[in-house]
């Protein structure tokens, strides 16, 4: 390189002509000749490390070069987390058919609590990266909401919003009533007081549980009605809940069910009762054991009794019978018929009979279509066997009737759902 023959070169003098502005020449060539001479062999660091005080004033030196690693906030670019409520704060008539929804920005959930004023309180889950918390169920409709949300690195957020009420509503009435004892063929039957459009919601809504543990199904009938049974009779002494879960469940267009409750029933001992139209007796037995047999009397042949398996669902210690509510005419009108027990909606009992003479029970069958036992009238006499028959029933017990001349009752005419099997039982689920 030629830097030392540079270095080394004598310059001219003060006293030269022109000397002043060579050496000042000189000084400014050598500075810029060590500079692009060393270019190559000196790293741009050093350079940047070297320069002088005009190089930091022009912004070319460490200070300009900025000290922040790469990537890095200022403070300026730090952002507060933003958190939002759905339904939004304020809101007077928000849905109650869709889930509350928390979402932060910028940041993430700690904490979200949703309390009504009713005293309930909605689950909820976050998602994976706890930027989103979703109810896990609706609002109530009708109810004021306070969500209380807490993001990391912001203050607590607060929302309120009121769920507007539904137009219009139904219910259900449930049979066996709540804290009853009844026998084991007494169904859970619901009846809707507003037909049902969408079953699998209502249905869905609805749960009846046993204890023992045994499998319980829905069957419709219609729109309005719905029964749950399992397979086989209750088992003696088993407890049933029913959970009706109806409230905001939409069961028609714009129709919302207003119930949510537990109710429990109890199953009493086991009778049934085998009625034989062709014997013309009655044999009633209870827990495997026989209680009585008791002569009886069926439907004439003109209005022969219905067959197969009914369940008592009414009892009267005394009641008006008359033959133009069954489409009989004027036939038959008895103001006090004693220990009456329906077996039907469309009018079937197993009743005492005062009227008929004694010697037509276990002979002959001249009824309407009722099973009628030898009775006394004022229904008092505890010796005769519709006195006897009625104390030792209940609500819920069976009551089978062979060989009548008339076909099977249909499964919807009273609570009389165990004439279907199984799987017929379990088609007329809408689950």
């Amino acid at each position: 390189m030629g830097v030392p023959e540079i270095a080394n070169r004598p310059g001219p003098t003060a006293a030269e002509p022109g000397g002043e502005r060579r050496r000042a020449g000189r000084r400014a060539w050598s500075r810029r000749g060590v500079l692009t001479a060393f270019g190559a062999a000196v790293p741009a660091l050093a350079l940047s490390g070297c320069g002088d005080s005009a190089d930091a004033a022009d912004g070319k030196g460490a200070a300009a070069t900025g000290s922040a690693a790469p990537g890095a906030k200022t403070k300026a670019q730090v952002r507060t987390p933003k958190v939002t409520v759905s339904p939004t704060d304020g809101t007077k008539r928000a849905d109650f058919t869709a889930p509350v929804v928390v979402s932060v920005t910028d940041g993430t959930l700690s904490a979200v609590e949703v309390s009504g004023n009713d005293g309930s309180t909605l689950a909820g889950s976050f998602d994976e990266d706890r930027t989103r918390w979703t109810s896990s169920g609706n609002p109530h409709s009708g109810t004021k909401y306070t969500v209380t949300a807490k993001a990391a690195g912001a203050a607590e957020h607060t929302a309120v919003f009121v769920t507007k009420s539904p137009g219009a509503t139904f219910a259900g009435y449930f049979t066996p009533e709540a804290n009853s004892t009844s026998g084991v063929g007494m169904p859970v039957s619901i009846n809707f007081t507003h037909p049902v459009t969408d079953r699998a919601a209502v249905e869905k809504a609805i749960t009846v549980t046993a204890e023992p543990a045994v499998d319980v199904v829905g069957h419709w009938f219609g729109n309005s009605r719905l029964d749950f049974r399992p397979a086989e009779y209750w088992a003696a002494g088993t407890k049933i809940t029913l959970s009706l879960r109806l409230k905001d469940v939409e069961g028609g267009n714009g129709v919302y069910g207003v119930q949510s409750k537990d109710v429990t029933f109890h199953i009493g001992r086991r009778q049934v009762s085998t009625v034989d139209l062709a014997k013309k007796t009655m044999t009633v037995e209870r827990d495997g054991t026989t209680l009585a047999t008791y002569p009886v009397s069926g439907g004439a042949p003109a209005h022969t009794t219905w067959s197969g398996i009914m369940v008592i669902s009414e009892r009267f210690k005394e009641t008006r019978m008359e033959s133009s509510t069954v489409g009989l005419g004027d036939e038959y009108d008895i103001a006090d018929v004693p220990h009456a027990q329906r077996l039907t909606t469309s009018g079937t009992f197993i009743h005492g009979n005062y009227w008929a003479s004694p010697s037509v029970f276990g002979s002959s069958n001249t009824s309407h279509g009722c099973v009628g036992l030898r009775d006394a009238k004022g229904a008092d006499d505890g010796s005769v066997p519709g006195y006897r028959f009625y104390e030792s029933s209940m609500l819920g017990d069976v009551v089978v009737v062979e060989n009548s001349g008339e076909r099977t009752v249909e499964a919807s005419n009273g609570l009389n759902g165990w004439n279907l099997s199984w799987a017929d039982w379990k088609a007329g689920s809408a689950l």
